[in-house]
C-alpha cells in the first residue's frame, strides 16, 4: 500500500505511465484535442496542508471533553455489542443440539465460527480505514453485523446458522482494531494506556455479561433460543446508529485530505494537497502485508511468539469459560439456567480490579518520565502481567477444585476463585499487547495481526473441546491441566523484563 508522504513512488508512478502511453500510441504524448502538455509544474510541498500546531481545534487531540465521550460511547457500545455477540450464542448449544439433533462439538460451532471471523475481518478492514476513514469502516461494519445477527435469529436450518455467525463475526469485526485506532486518534500518548484500559475492559465486559443475558433469555419459554440473536441485533442497531449519527471522522490523514478539499474551493488554488490524497487499496499488497508479513515475523521473532502464544492461551481461557461455568454451577451445585451464569458477575469485577491496575500503572509510569525526564522502555509495561500470570493460575486451580465439591464447599468459594481469574485476565490481556506494540512499534500493525491469527485460532478451537474434557477429566482435573500450562506461563514476563532489551538489540525489525 503506498504509504501517505512518500515520495519516491512519483518515479514508479511516471514509468508506468509513460510505459502505457507509448504501448498504446506510436503519437507523442498529449492532452488530447490537439493540445500539447503543458510545462512543468513548480513543487507542490509549499501547497501541502497540516495541522496548525498542537492547539489546533481542528485536531482530534483538541476535541471537547464531551465530544470525545460521545466518539468513545459509540465505539465502546459498538466493541460491547460486538463481544456480546460473540459469547451469547453460547446459551444456546443445548437448545441446538436438542434441535438439530447435533453434537456438543457442532453446537460449539456457532461460537467457533464466530471467532474465526474475527481473524479474517481486520485483515480488510485494518487497512481500508487508513484509506477510507474511520466512521466509514464503522458503519459499513455495524450494519453487516445486525443484518447477519437477524440472519442467524430467523433462520431455518443449521447450515444458515452457522453461514450466518460467521458472517456476523467478518463484516462485525472492526469494532475489534479499529474501536482502538479511534481511541489512538482522539487521545495523546500520555492517556493512552488509560484508554487502551477502558477499551479493553468493554472488549472483555461484553464476554461476561453475556452470558448471564443469553442464560436468562432461554429460562424463558416464552422468547427462546432465537431472542438470544434477536438481543444481540437490537444492541448493534443502537451500536449502528451511535456510528451514524454520534460518531465523525478521525483519522488525521483523512481530515487533513478534507481540509484540502475544502481549501480548493475557498481559494481556487488546485495545487493546495494532501498526502492521503495519493493512498489507494491494493489487495495485493493486502495479502502480503497482513497474511505473509505477520506469519514471517510470527516464527522469527521471540518476543512476538511468546507474547502472542501467552496472549492467545488467555483468550482461549477466556471463552473457555462460557462452558466452565455452567458445568460447575448448574451441573454440580443444580442452579437453573440463568443463575447458574451469575458467577460470571465475579469474573467480571476481576476484569475491573484489572482494569484499575493497569491505569494505576500507567499513571504511576507517566508521574515518572515526567520527574526524572526520562523516556518509557517496553518493559516497562511487564509489571502488571507479573501480577496476572500468578493471579491467573490461583484462580484456576482455585476454582477448580472447589467447584468439585458442591456438597462440601460452599458455592461463594468458587466464585471468589473465578474473581482471580478475571483478574488475571486483565492484567496479562492487555499490557501484553501494548508491551508487543511498544517493542515493534514501526511495525506495530504487522506484530498485531501475527497476534491476531494466533489468538483467534485459540480463541474458536478452546470452546470445542472444553465441555467434553472436563466432563471427562472432571472438572478440577481438567482445571489442573489448564492451570498448569498457566504456569508454564508464568515465567514469559519475568524473562522479557531481564532480557528483553537484549533480545530486542538482536532484532532486525524491534527498537533498540
Amino acid at each position: 500500500m503506498l504509504q501517505p508522504g512518500s515520495h519516491d513512488i512519483a518515479p514508479l508512478i511516471d514509468q508506468k505511465l509513460s510505459y502505457k502511453i507509448n504501448r498504446e500510441t506510436t503519437q507523442e504524448p498529449s492532452l488530447g484535442g490537439g493540445r500539447l502538455l503543458p510545462p512543468q509544474l513548480p513543487d507542490r510541498s509549499p501547497y501541502c496542508v497540516a495541522f496548525n500546531g498542537e492547539n489546533d481545534p481542528y485536531h482530534p487531540h483538541n476535541y471537547s471533553i464531551i465530544k470525545k465521550a460521545l466518539y468513545t460511547f459509540a465505539v465502546g457500545l459498538s466493541t460491547f455489542s460486538l463481544s456480546m455477540g460473540s459469547a451469547m450464542f453460547a446459551s444456546t448449544n443445548e437448545d441446538l443440539k436438542e434441535i438439530f439433533h447435533i453434537g456438543t462439538a457442532v453446537a460449539e460451532l456457532g461460537t467457533a465460527l464466530f471467532i474465526i471471523g474475527f481473524a479474517a475481518g481486520p485483515v480488510i478492514y485494518g487497512p481500508s480505514s487508513e484509506v477510507f476513514g474511520r466512521k466509514p469502516v464503522m458503519v459499513l461494519s455495524s450494519f453487516g453485523y445486525v443484518c447477519f445477527e437477524f440472519g442467524t435469529a430467523t433462520a431455518k436450518d443449521l447450515q444458515t446458522i452457522m453461514l450466518c455467525r460467521f458472517f456476523a463475526g467478518f463484516l462485525g469485526s472492526a469494532p475489534v482494531v479499529v474501536s482502538a485506532a479511534i481511541m489512538v486518534d482522539i487521545t495523546r500518548a500520555k492517556s493512552r494506556g488509560i484508554g487502551m484500559a477502558c477499551f479493553g475492559s468493554i472488549l472483555f465486559g461484553g464476554v461476561m455479561v453475556a452470558p448471564i443475558i443469553g442464560g436468562f433469555i432461554i429460562k424463558n419459554q416464552k422468547l427462546g433460543w432465537r431472542w438470544v440473536s434477536y438481543v444481540s441485533g437490537i444492541i448493534g442497531c443502537l451500536a449502528l446508529a451511535c456510528n451514524v449519527f454520534v460518531l465523525e471522522e478521525t483519522y488525521h490523514p483523512v481530515l487533513l485530505a478534507r481540509k484540502a478539499e475544502l481549501l480548493r474551493r475557498k481559494t481556487g488554488n488546485w495545487g493546495i494537497y494532501a498526502p492521503h490524497e495519493e493512498v489507494s487499496l491494493n489487495l495485493r499488497d493486502i495479502a502480503v502485508d497482513r497474511i505473509l508479513k505477520p506469519l514471517k515475523l510470527l516464527f522469527t521473532e521471540p518476543i512476538v511468539f511468546l507474547i502472542s502464544l501467552y496472549n492467545s492461551f488467555i483468550y482461549g481461557i477466556l471463552y473457555s469459560f462460557l462452558s466452565v461455568i455452567p458445568l460447575i454451577f448448574e451441573g454440580r451445585y443444580g442452579w437453573s439456567r440463568g443463575v447458574a451464569e451469575l458467577p460470571y458477575l465475579s469474573m467480571l469485577l476481576g476484569v475491573l480490579s484489572g482494569t484499575l491496575i493497569n491505569v494505576i500503572f500507567e499513571i504511576q509510569n507517566n508521574r515518572m518520565f515526567e520527574r526524572t525526564n526520562t523516556m518509557s522502555v517496553p518493559e516497562m509495561r511487564l509489571p502488571p502481567v507479573m501480577i496476572g500470570a500468578v493471579t491467573f493460575v490461583i484462580g484456576l486451580f482455585w476454582l477448580g477444585w472447589t467447584g468439585d465439591y458442591p456438597q462440601h464447599i460452599h458455592w461463594i468459594v468458587p466464585v471468589i476463585g473465578a474473581f482471580f481469574i478475571g483478574n488475571g485476565l486483565m492484567l496479562i490481556f492487555l499490557p501484553t499487547m501494548t508491551y508487543l506494540i511498544d517493542c515493534y512499534l514501526y511495525v506495530a500493525a504487522t506484530a498485531l495481526a501475527g497476534l491476531t491469527f494466533i489468538r483467534s485460532g485459540f480463541g474458536a478451537a478452546f470452546p470445542l473441546f472444553t465441555q467434553q474434557m472436563f466432563d471427562n477429566l472432571t472438572i478440577k482435573w481438567a482445571a489442573t491441566l489448564l492451570g498448569c500450562l498457566g504456569a508454564l506461563m508464568i515465567p514469559v514476563p519475568f524473562f522479557f523484563s531481564k532480557y528483553g532489551a537484549y533480545i530486542r538489540h538482536k532484532s532486525k525489525h524491534a527498537l533498540k
